[in-house]
């Protein structure tokens, strides 16, 4: 067993090689997740094989230039995979990156087995995204292939983009450093030449968008040191803490994380959940009071007089 299994992350090692430039022993490592010294063996066996690997002490390893494996067969778990991945990208992808993922399927679904071609397509018959969010402007259907091709060629954007406080769309030059999905949005981060400083923009507020022939003017850090400085921003946290009945807890997982959520605690037969959030007044306590009627607020007073304000709102509005 452990001969076969050890088989079969060579393969995987080998199709892994052609698959990008430069592959490291830490990023195989993680992947199979084995020692480093033991994918310095399996990429010795690969060599001795006769496989030609060229390697470069604090770089990685790599395929020499003009080498080329026989295509692999796609196991019936892979070949399955392949279905649920088209849907998947349908409905999360904009129009024109879909399409050019779909293309790329169709060519690997051609090197598929006659019998497996049959049990993707009962698959594909059998699954449904159904999503009404409007993840892109539907005005720009390239929007986030042509931010893709951005950062790989390292050329300006330039976008027309409405951003919430502003009352008309502004257009900007950026220099786009990362993509990244959350809370079912696409956004990205850039160096904005208006603000001259790294912003982060929401695709599906962007109305115009063309990628210019002017180079990037700055060298970038990568996205994940963005984001890790929105969060030691200058923006205070809050800690906010609640009291929630235990029969609608459940329900609170599904956009808890969006305000903050850190932590709960079972405490008498409810549920003690502690946040750090920005947008007190603004978003948490709307959001609470969607189920305001199953909780209680523990801390701060400030959330309970916003929330007292906003009830009293309601209550004239309704009388008026």
């Amino acid at each position: 067993m452990e001969i076969n299994k050890r088989f079969d992350r060579i393969l995987a090692i080998m199709v892994q090689l052609q698959s990008k430039k430069v592959v490291t022993a830490q990023e195989l490592a993680d992947r199979f997740e084995v020692s480093l010294r033991t994918i310095y063996r399996d990429i010795r066996s690969l060599e001795l094989a006769g496989i030609p690997i060229y390697s470069e002490a604090g770089v990685g390893y790599s395929l020499v230039d003009g080498f080329r494996m026989t295509p692999t067969l796609f196991t019936k778990e892979e070949a399955l995979s392949f279905g649920v991945a088209e849907k998947l990208m349908t409905n999360y992808l904009d129009k024109n990156l879909s399409g050019q993922f779909s293309s790329a399927l169709y060519k690997m679904k051609a090197m598929l087995r006659t019998t497996d071609k049959a049990v993707v397509s009962t698959v594909e018959s059998k699954l449904l995204m159904r999503s009404k969010l409007e993840l892109f402007n539907q005005d720009v259907p390239e929007g986030l292939s042509l931010l893709f091709q951005s950062i790989s060629m390292r050329l300006c954007l330039s976008i027309s983009y409405q951003s919430v406080e502003a009352v008309a769309p502004s257009v900007r030059e950026v220099e786009p450093v990362g993509v990244f999905h959350e809370n079912t949005y696409w956004y990205f981060v850039a160096y904005c030449h208006l603000r001259c400083d790294y912003r982060q923009f929401r695709l599906d507020r962007v109305y115009l968008v063309e990628l210019t022939q002017r180079s990037f003017e700055r060298q970038h850090q990568p996205l994940e040191f963005y984001l890790e400085s929105q969060k030691t921003s200058e923006i205070p946290e809050v800690k906010v803490r609640i009291s929630v009945e235990m029969d609608v807890v459940k329900y609170l997982k599904w956009e808890r994380d969006y305000y903050g959520f850190e932590s709960e605690i079972e405490r008498e037969g409810r549920m003690e959940m502690t946040f750090r959030c920005t947008e007190v007044k603004s978003g948490f306590a709307r959001w609470f009071m969607m189920f305001g009627d199953k909780a209680q607020i523990l801390e701060p007073e400030s959330l309970k007089q916003t929330v007292r304000e906003l009830l009293a709102g309601n209550l004239s509005n309704l009388n008026t």
